[in-house]
Formats: C-alpha cells, sequence, structure tokens
C-alpha cells in the first residue's frame, strides 16, 4: 500500500489520456479538483456527464460553479430498464468518441461499473477513486457496484487506511493500492470552508433520498415523524428535500405533516447553500454518503439513517451514529442519538476530532501516480501464459 502519492515525484514522467466519467451531484464536487489536478500536471482529460441527474441544480448549475465542464453529455430515458440499458450502451460510444489511455471512476453510482465494463472490453486500465468503500450490505446496489470496480481496477485510490485494509483483505495487492485521502477534501479547502465556532451552531441539517428509507410509505411516515421530533427536541430543521423524496411525500400525503414551525423545507439547493447549512448546525441526520464526510471536515456529528455505512470512520471516532427506519424501535435510537450528539460532550468531540478524509491534497496525488512511469507496469493488461506446464496456485 502506498499512503503518499507524492513520494513517487522525481521518477519519469507519464502524460495520459484520461476519461473521466461522473453522473451525479457527489461525482461532480468530488472528480471537480481531480479533473483541475490532471490537466495541471499535463494530463488530457475528457469528462462525460452521463446523465443520472438531470435537476440543474444537482446538475449543469453545479458543474458549471465548481468549473467541471463536460466534453459530452448522455440523456439517459426514465424507464430504469431502459436508463440501465442506455448507460451501458453510452459507455461503449464514449470509449469510440474519445479513445481514452484510461478510465478514472468515482464511487459507487451506476455509473461506475457501466464504465468499468466498457474499459475492460476495450482493453483499456480501469482506475477506481474511493476505492475500497465497505457497507457489508448485500442489498446495497452500491455495494455490488464497488465490488465490481474493485475486480476490474488496476489502480484503487482508496480514501482512507480502513478503506485500503477491506481491499487488502479481498486480496487486491499492496501495491496497486494508494490511500490518498478522499477529493471532497480538495473542494473543501478550495472553498475556504472552515468549522464554525460551537456558540455560532444551532438546529438540525436533515437530508435523506435512499430508496430504502422514501420508497416505503411506513418508512416514510417515521422519517417524517422524527423530523418533527428533531425540530422539538433539538432545534430548529433545515430539510433540503430531495426530488425523489418530495414525490414521495406528495404522492403519500404525508408532507402536509412536515408543516411545522420548526421545520424549514427548501428543494434542492446550490452545493455552497448546503456546506453553510452543514457548517452551522448542531447535528446532521442524513443517509448520504458525502454528508458524512463533509460533516467530518467541519466538525459536525452525524446521525446516519441506515444500519450500515461504508465510511467507519467516523463511528470509530464516536461522531457518526448509525440508526436506521426499520421499525419505531430504531426510529426513538436515531432521537437517542441525536440528544447524545447535541450534549456538550457529543459537540465538543465533533468540533475537536481530525478530519480521517485527508488533507485537501487528493487530485495531485492522483496527477503524481498517473504521471509516474513506474504506473505503466501496474495499468498493463496482458493475458496469463501458462502453456508451460505451470498451475496458477
Amino acid at each position: 500500500m502506498t499512503e503518499l502519492a507524492r513520494s513517487r515525484n522525481g521518477q519519469g514522467s507519464r502524460s495520459r489520456h484520461v476519461l473521466v466519467p461522473f453522473g451525479t451531484r457527489p461525482e461532480v464536487v468530488k472528480l471537480a479538483p481531480v479533473v483541475a489536478a490532471l490537466r495541471s500536471a499535463g494530463h488530457r482529460v475528457s469528462v462525460v456527464d452521463t446523465g443520472q441527474h438531470t435537476d440543474p441544480e444537482m446538475g449543469a448549475q453545479l458543474q458549471a460553479a465548481l468549473g467541471l465542464v463536460p466534453g459530452h453529455r448522455f440523456g439517459l430515458p426514465t424507464d430504469p430498464a431502459g436508463r440501465t440499458g442506455a448507460l451501458h450502451a453510452d459507455a461503449f460510444r464514449a470509449f469510440r468518441l474519445f479513445a481514452p489511455d484510461l478510465v478514472l471512476a468515482l464511487g459507487d453510482t451506476n455509473t461506475v461499473p457501466a464504465y468499468a465494463l466498457a474499459a475492460r472490453a476495450a482493453g483499456v486500465p480501469f482506475a477506481h477513486l474511493e476505492a475500497g468503500l465497505r457497507s457489508l450490505n448485500p442489498r446495497s446496489v452500491e455495494e455490488v457496484n464497488r465490488r465490481v470496480a474493485a475486480a476490474v481496477a488496476q489502480l484503487h485510490f482508496a480514501p482512507t487506511k480502513r478503506a485500503a485494509a477491506f481491499l487488502a483483505d479481498e486480496g487486491v495487492a499492496a501495491e496497486r493500492v494508494f490511500v490518498v485521502g478522499n477529493p471532497v477534501i480538495d473542494t473543501l479547502v478550495a472553498r475556504g470552508v472552515r468549522r464554525v465556532p460551537l456558540a455560532e451552531r444551532s438546529g438540525v441539517l436533515v437530508t435523506a433520498h435512499r430508496p430504502t428509507n422514501v420508497d416505503d410509505p411506513v418508512r416514510l411516515a417515521r422519517l417524517v415523524g422524527v423530523v418533527r421530533a428533531l425540530a422539538e427536541q433539538v432545534g430548529p430543521v433545515t430539510f433540503p428535500v430531495h426530488p425523489r423524496t418530495a414525490a414521495r411525500l406528495s404522492d403519500t400525503g404525508l408532507g402536509t405533516q412536515l408543516e411545522h414551525p420548526g421545520v424549514r423545507l427548501t428543494g434542492p439547493v446550490s452545493y455552497d447553500v448546503l456546506l453553510a447549512a452543514l457548517a452551522t448546525a448542531r447535528l446532521a441526520v442524513t443517509d448520504s454518503g458525502g454528508i458524512q464526510e463533509e460533516a467530518a471536515y467541519l466538525g459536525v456529528p452525524v446521525v446516519v439513517l441506515r444500519g450500515s455505512t461504508p465510511r467507519w470512520e467516523g463511528v470509530e471516532a464516536g461522531t457518526t451514529t448509525l440508526a436506521s427506519l426499520a421499525d419505531d424501535r430504531a426510529a426513538a435510537a436515531v432521537l437517542s442519538a441525536a440528544a447524545g450528539h447535541t450534549s456538550p460532550e457529543g459537540q465538543e468531540r465533533a468540533a475537536t476530532a481530525p478530519c480521517p478524509y485527508g488533507d485537501g491534497t487528493t487530485g495531485p496525488q492522483v496527477a503524481a501516480v498517473l504521471a509516474d512511469e513506474r504506473t505503466d507496469a501496474l495499468l498493463a493488461l496482458d493475458e496469463p501464459d501458462f502453456t508451460d506446464g505451470r498451475l496458477p496456485w
């Protein structure tokens, strides 16, 4: 395992043509500084918007704000089966359009396996950023996507030592794993975001969008009850409602129950507005992965509305609590965890804990690894030859 890719500087330099696909808001936030660093290091980068998000606040507007301008945009149909098929077909089209030397994809959205498999079919090496995250949830599509990426990748850019350890346990060779931090920290550092003094924080930021929490009307009702209780027991709640969640609240009629003096509902907000709301909150209650990372940087404790998380670092540090909406007892545990994290001790613990997700140099580290001529051997896709009678075990 290579912890600091920067230590590889001084070796022979390579300029590679890197295809970078993205499809969702978190990918835009995290890939923008990486693409900038790649280009600054002399790599040629082709960026593709795969079309997973179409809402302006979650798509084109955010791309423009962060400077991640795609060279090509694909559009996806609304039918789930059609979207999956089109996403994979578009990945093959992207290879024909750009003919890259390497594909670099981030995270665990459906974009990742589509481009990983297309890369393998085209004989092009694949690198995975945010590698090694594991929720250990067999029902999670994202977990499947992460494991597909691990099976295909020649380079694994892990955000933490914990993520690298998961890869090692799965048999990934140490020389292929680089612990580089999470690029969301690059974005936060670049935008000058800072921790807010505890005395200047108030209320709760809530976000929820995962199908397991909002598609089931019973769980959605528990979520609504938790939001109301947070407003009454902890403080004012700010709830930027994801389009999927808004649709479910409308369909079920549960949205009217959020008409509460302590609850402020908005639609999707700009990234800077979301960061400001998070930084000034005493607590985040969320099912988002990215907010767990951003909260760690900002020193804000988190209650995760899930029974598991691929980001275990906050749980280990005591600044994050897992509490799902699986039943009424679990929903009550959300409020219990909220009380603990908003106590003076809980606030101080989160505010003074170091961020485990890096120092804001992920992009340059990735660029350095790709520029190093020694990486050529890791990117090779040579077929094995056992014709001499050797056996592979």
